[in-house]
């Protein structure tokens, strides 16, 4: 327990995928860790899809009217402007209720007129990027900020701020408190295939076909495949249809909720470059293919995918040139070099923070114990 912080209320805000909240949810652990009387408030736009993971953690969950304008027609952005204002003055009212002592942005829209409502009311308010280009919302953010913590140093050239704190990017507890003692249930080559939370069209298709010709080369492998909800029927009916020999054995899963085990059966990982997936293959100390998804603000997957290619931790294919044949040669070098792979998995280790949930806990409270 923190000695000088006897109670606390924290409105975590921002995310709405898998990837922005996990790390939050590893941040909100610590802190209640910590603090003899803790209320953790998560704070989420009104269209997010974290909400029932939040829920799910047994955590508190409000909403907030505010949508981003990444991509909207010129009529849909002036809207979202037009109802700044009054967003603002909504976020004002759900601190003052509240009570909050701190308010910690995790990345995404949602956490702009809650933070910057903070900042007027006087309250502490810190933000944590994630990611190696900064989003817009903490490009702002971080120049009003109390405290900035950034995963990869690459984020500090994009920031107005010098102060920034590499912390790397907490995982999920359940994960780190397997970091070292993981282990397969068989010896059979394990390819577990991960498109983020939501899934990767893309990265599906691929994957099929490329387990089509690994098996007519004859190889024997177990995949493991998150497909997401809504591209799952469809992948199941294409790994039916392509009435595989059973030296090839697939489990499919809209959605892994036992991601210890799905990480402990895998020799290789087929991946997007989220930051939270790339600091958990790191922790972990796991090769990996990664695809990073074309369309994410200011290409920021694959930037972070290049610090762990840069690394030796894994090997890049852009998803223009992604196909079939592309994956399968690729999945069947790695498996042919257990050398390769296992410098792979130790150079991803290198760059594996597991204290990062811990130190921005311990940042946080510094700014409500001053």
């Amino acid at each position: 327990m923190d000695p000088l912080v006897k109670r606390l209320t924290c409105i975590m805000a921002g995310g709405g995928t898998g990837g922005h909240l996990f790390p939050a949810i590893a941040v909100a652990r610590e802190l209640q860790a910590r603090v003899e009387e803790c209320n953790i408030v998560f704070v989420l736009g009104r269209k997010g899809r974290g909400e029932k993971i939040l829920r799910a953690e047994g955590l508190e969950v409000s909403t907030l009217a505010v949508e981003g304008i990444k991509g909207k027609s010129m009529g849909k952005t002036m809207a979202v402007v037009v109802r700044l204002p009054l967003t603002f003055l909504e976020s004002m009212r759900m601190i003052r209720a509240r009570r909050a002592h701190l308010v910690f942005g995790v990345g995404g829209y949602s956490a702009g007129p809650i933070c910057a409502a903070a900042k007027v009311l006087g309250i502490p308010m810190a933000i944590h990027e994630q990611n190696a280009f900064p989003g817009l919302t903490n490009r702002l953010l971080s120049r009003i900020a109390d405290k900035v913590f950034i995963s990869f140093e690459e984020s500090r050239d994009h920031m107005r701020v010098t102060e920034a704190l590499v912390v790397g990017t907490p995982i999920r507890q359940e994960l780190l408190a397997q970091a070292n003692g993981l282990g397969k249930s068989s010896k059979e080559f394990t390819l577990l295939v991960l498109g983020g939370s939501q899934g990767a069209k893309a990265i599906n298709r691929a994957m099929v076909e490329a387990v089509k010709l690994l098996d007519r080369e004859g190889r024997k492998l177990r995949v493991i495949h998150q497909t997401g909800e809504h591209d799952h029927e469809r992948v199941r009916h294409d790994y039916f249809e392509a009435q595989m020999a059973s030296k090839i054995r697939c489990q499919l899963f809209p959605f892994i909720q036992d991601m210890v085990w799905a990480y402990g059966e895998a020799d290789l990982v087929v991946s997007r470059a989220g930051a939270s997936t790339l600091f958990e293959l790191a922790t972990l100390g796991k090769p990996s293919i990664l695809v990073p998804y074309p369309f994410a603000a200011n290409n920021h997957q694959e930037m972070n995918a290049r610090a762990m290619v840069r690394a030796g931790g894994a090997l890049l294919i852009g998803q223009r040139e992604l196909s079939g044949p592309l994956l399968a040669e690729t999945i069947a070098k790695l498996m042919d070099d257990h050398t390769k792979l296992k410098e792979m998995g130790e150079a991803a280790k290198a760059l594996a923070r597991p204290e990062a949930a811990s130190r921005i806990a311990e940042g946080l409270l510094q700014l409500v114990s001053l």
